[in-house]
């Protein structure tokens, strides 16, 4: 009899394994294998590749199956340049309503360092969603929050290739001391102080050492 293994806990577990890298850019994900691994039926395995598939990290393709998305440099790129066009918009805007409440949560977002391993880099990346995610939530405009939500939901696995463990609760912090005081131009630059450093990491890493994997495309 097939066990109970949740969607969840296959979705979670399939995506750590595409951010971690541990399954390859153009893998097939054999639904039988994963349902046989977990010891459950197919219908979980599917759901949760199903919400894979609308994060952006799977990829289906008709009568061939499930495979991890593979992405051209131009496409990554386009995304990050996005990024930065709406989460500059957004902190523009959360910084001249942010409310106490609000600045509150964004402090509590981190749990602090715990670490180099796979647990801790895949909760540093929810973190950084729900950070980014939050704060776009405090322009007012609930689309542009859920939008960015969905670009850092595609851009997790190569978030993952800065390592910014360390760092990355020390430049959320210069945000929100700057949000905190309602000042437009210095939310911006620490913002920016953020995001470009973490986007020009993300390119040297993937053009020096995985466009092989990544199947980026350095023409277009």
């Amino acid at each position: 009899m097939a066990g109970t293994t949740s969607k969840s806990t296959i979705y979670r577990e399939i995506r750590r394994s595409i951010i971690m890298e541990h399954r390859k850019p153009g893998e097939r994900l054999d639904v039988t294998q994963i349902a046989h691994q977990y010891n459950t039926s197919i219908t979980p395995v599917r759901d949760a590749l199903q919400m894979l598939t609308q994060e952006g990290l799977v990829t289906i393709k008709p009568r061939s199956g499930y495979f991890v998305t593979r992405m051209t440099l131009k496409q990554l790129r386009d995304m990050m340049e996005l990024r930065k066009i709406l989460e500059l918009a957004a902190v523009e805007r959360a910084a001249q309503r942010i409310t106490p409440e609000k600045i509150q949560e964004l402090r509590s977002v981190h749990a602090g360092y715990t670490g180099d391993d796979d647990e801790s880099y895949d909760r540093y990346t929810d973190e950084n969603r729900h950070f980014h995610y939050a704060l776009a939530q405090a322009s007012g405009n609930q689309e542009l929050a859920e939008t960015i939500g969905r670009l850092h939901d595609r851009l997790a696995r190569f978030m993952v290739l800065r390592h910014a463990g360390l760092s990355q609760e020390f430049s959320h912090a210069h945000i929100i001391e700057a949000l905190e005081k309602h000042d437009v131009e210095a939310s911006k630059r620490a913002l920016l102080d953020d995001i470009a450093p973490a986007h020009d990491e993300i390119l040297d890493e993937i053009l020096e050492e995985s466009a092989n994997n990544w199947n980026v495309d350095t023409v277009r």
